[in-house]
């Protein structure tokens, strides 16, 4: 299995032309309009077929320790509180919004609670053990062992802000820059998932407001905490150095690593490394077929921001989070079919 660098900057400086030719005798498939409309009908029924069922499975092993009984008794059970975080989050609406919403929903319920209550459900401890007991039981309702997987990152806004402002708001906030750098509000959010290719569920996830990094380091240690086996993973350019691969083999064991090294990239590092490269370059485009398969990551965080949208609208980080995961399980949802 011994290689040279050199060979490997050979495949690297003609790589631009294998990927090119690869991609000319690989097209895409065009999409069947007809069946995809059929396909997604039958999703959505599906989910709200599974939805509650599946709730009440996540919250029936969970068993609150009563303590103190001072303050209002709370009026929603748990597996209300959390069919109104996912419903709320697949509607896409405000926290307000929602509240109002329980008017209309009283009619069968005879339930109506503030905005302020639908909030707090974003940081309510057993309503995030339920949500994760959801994605548990997504995976295994599918029967997710092992995994080929693929995983990307992508963005999420945290609020909805005007296109367009007058030189006057410009230069008032130019100023307050120059008085407050140290103190900047995060605008954006950093969201990784990692997804099984076999049954397009998300396996693994995580957010940061930091770097893509950090919410890549979270989703990794999500998909370990599952049981999970990843047997191989795909990941982009971004993730493509020594470093990520001795953390991937340490934290998922022996896993194929299919990466697009850079220009710079050496023999040296881990033997997975050296494993990656040798696939490399004794056949460039089986390698390449295996590692385009990545664009199902892609494909699956459009179809996420198309259906749930393209911000979260929390600002606190652990309701982010919440937030996050409510993303993820109505993707899984849909793809119980």
């Amino acid at each position: 299995m011994k290689i040279m660098t050199k060979e490997l900057k050979d495949v690297i400086a003609m790589l631009d032309d294998i990927v090119k030719e690869y991609k000319e005798d690989t097209p895409e498939k065009e999409r069947d309009w007809r069946t995809y409309e059929e396909q997604l009908a039958r999703r959505l029924k599906k989910a709200f077929e599974e939805l509650q069922p599946l709730v009440k499975d996540a919250v029936s092993s969970i068993e609150e320790v009563k303590g103190d009984n001072r303050g209002s008794k709370p009026v929603l059970t748990l597996e209300q509180k959390v069919l109104v975080l996912l419903l709320k989050h697949i509607f896409g609406q405000s926290n307000r919004n929602m509240s109002f919403m329980f008017v209309v929903f009283s009619w069968l319920t005879n339930v109506s609670v503030s905005y302020k209550s639908v909030e707090r459900l974003y940081s309510d401890e057993m309503v995030i053990l339920a949500l994760h007991n959801l994605h548990i039981l997504t995976l295994k309702k599918k029967d997710v062992k092992a995994s080929d997987s693929t995983g990307d990152g992508t963005g999420y806004a945290l609020s909805v802000k005007k296109h367009y402002s007058t030189e006057a708001q410009k230069l008032k906030d130019k100023i307050k820059k120059q008085k407050k750098k140290s103190h900047k509000k995060a605008q954006f959010i950093y969201s990784f998932k990692l997804m099984d290719l076999r049954t397009r569920l998300y396996i693994g996830y995580g957010c940061s407001i930091k770097s893509e990094k950090e919410a890549f380091i979270a989703a990794i240690e999500t998909a370990k905490d599952t049981g999970i086996n990843i047997q191989s993973i795909r990941l982009d350019k971004y993730f493509s150095a020594q470093a990520y691969v001795k953390f991937l083999q340490e934290n998922l064991g022996e896993t194929k690593i299919y990466l697009i090294p850079k220009k710079n990239a050496t023999i040296n590092g881990p033997w997975e490394w050296k494993r990656m490269l040798h696939r490399l370059i004794q056949d460039p485009k089986e390698y390449l077929k295996e590692y385009f398969k990545r664009n199902q990551s892609e494909s699956g965080m459009s179809e996420d921001k198309r259906r749930t949208g393209w911000k979260l609208g929390q600002k606190r980080l652990d309701r982010i989070n919440t937030a996050n995961l409510c993303t993820i399980l109505w993707h899984n949802m849909y793809w119980l079919d």
